[in-house]
This record gives C-alpha cells, sequence and structure tokens, in this order.
C-alpha cells in the first residue's frame, strides 16, 4: 500500500493452533521502525529484520532526499569554506514530522499497538530518532539510538516540557568511530538523564558501524 514513505516491512509471525492452523489473534502487535544512515537506504537496516522479535511488525523507512544512485538521507549535510560540516535543521524538522505522520499512517493501516513503539536508528538515523522521541513522546516509547548523538535544534522548541517519563532509551557508540566521535555520544547522556529519561548507554571497540555484540545487547534491552 502507499504510506507517505517508501517502505519495507516483516510483519509478525502468525501462531498456529495444535491442528497447525492460523490463529486469529485480536491483540495488536509491537512496531520496530528502522531508520537508515545518511546516504543508505530501507533495504539496509532491513537486512537483520529476521533477526529481531518475532512478534513485532518491522518496518524500515526510506529517507525523503534523494541524493543519486539509490542513497538518500533524512537531512542535507553540508561543509562551509574551512570544511566545517553543519545539518540542515529545517530538513531534519521536516523529516521528523514525516516520520511522525508515517508512524500515524502505519497505525491505521496495521494492526499496530500505538502504546509499544520504538525506533531503531542508526548514525543520522539514530540523530533524528532522538529528536522525533523527544519530540512525540506520547507517540514513540522506546528508541535505540545507535552510532548518534543528541541535536535538541531538530527536536519541537519546547520538547523538555514534554512528560518523558515513559520514554526509555538504548545508545550505543564504537569507541572508534572516525566519522561521528564517541564523545558526542557521551555528551548526550547526562542531558537525557536531565530530563529524566532512563537511557542505557554502551560503547564497543568498533568503528561507524554495528557490532555484533551491539545488536545482541539491544535486542535483550527490548525483550526486557
Amino acid at each position: 500500500m502507499s504510506l507517505s514513505l517508501h517502505y519495507l516491512i516483516r510483519e509478525p509471525k502468525i501462531e498456529k493452533d495444535t491442528r497447525g492452523n492460523a490463529e486469529q489473534s485480536e491483540a495488536k502487535k509491537p512496531l520496530l521502525l528502522l531508520l537508515h544512515g545518511y546516504g543508505s537506504n530501507e533495504e539496509d537496516l532491513f537486512s537483520f529484520a529476521r533477526e529481531l522479535p518475532e512478534d513485532y511488525y518491522v518496518v524500515s523507512a526510506r529517507a525523503p532526499f534523494d541524493l543519486m544512485y539509490g542513497s538518500y538521507a533524512w537531512y542535507a549535510i553540508n561543509f562551509d569554506a574551512d570544511e566545517n560540516k553543519f545539518s540542515d535543521i529545517g530538513q531534519a524538522r521536516a523529516s521528523r514530522d514525516v516520520i511522525i505522520g508515517f508512524i500515524d499512517e502505519l497505525l491505521l493501516n496495521y494492526p499496530i499497538d500505538a502504546g509499544n513503539v520504538a525506533l531503531i536508528g542508526f548514525s543520522q538515523g539514530a540523530i533524528l530518532g532522538y529528536a522525533v522521541a523527544l519530540s512525540y513522546p506520547e507517540k514513540v516509547q522506546r528508541l535505540v539510538a545507535m552510532s548518534g548523538y543528541l541535536n535538541t535544534e531538530m527536536a519541537v522548541d519546547d520538547c523538555k516540557e514534554n512528560d518523558l517519563s515513559t520514554l526509555k532509551i538504548f545508545a550505543s557508540h564504537g569507541t572508534v568511530d572516525q566519522v561521528i566521535p564517541v564523545e558526542w555520544a557521551r555528551k548526550s547522556i547526562p542531558v537525557l538523564e536531565s530530563l529524566g529519561i532512563e537511557v542505557v548507554y554502551k560503547e564497543y571497540p568498533v568503528g561507524h558501524g554495528v557490532a555484533p555484540q551491539n545488536f545482541f545487547d539491544f535486542k535483550n534491552w527490548l525483550l526486557q
């Protein structure tokens, strides 16, 4: 079906009764929404969908800004004359609200539990995931933020006034990340905790990527 973002979906495994017939369940299922990094696409994180909990809807969304040759971004990353990098905050805020609208569309089209929505973001997807979760904690209850950092400019202006007590975050980073310095991730944690958010933070001896142990740890965190 056509929604505001192109996406891939893995629906929950259908439970069968003792005779091997599919059981009809009225219970709505939780959602894991995957947000890829800059220059990637929806197929990247979806490659480990089969390893995620079977009773979840797993949806991997394609970012709205087309770079080229199957590459997409949630917002532009620009460079000034001194080669300093900066993010297009306007585009980031627009993508933030597109994601929330996309979640609403998923809730209308699939039997998803609105009270059990988790974002899993990598790199730019993690940075934007923070903005979405802090802006709309009533829509997103959990966030896995891998190889990203908190940029409150991308969130709604009054996000610190939101009730963030029900939001839970698993954040992780590689200690030798050459793209986003680990110090940026470390500085995010006390800010999040000061807002009353329950945070689990872990580091792994890798660069800008997802270590097998990182995957194992966040999967266990989701299942708790």
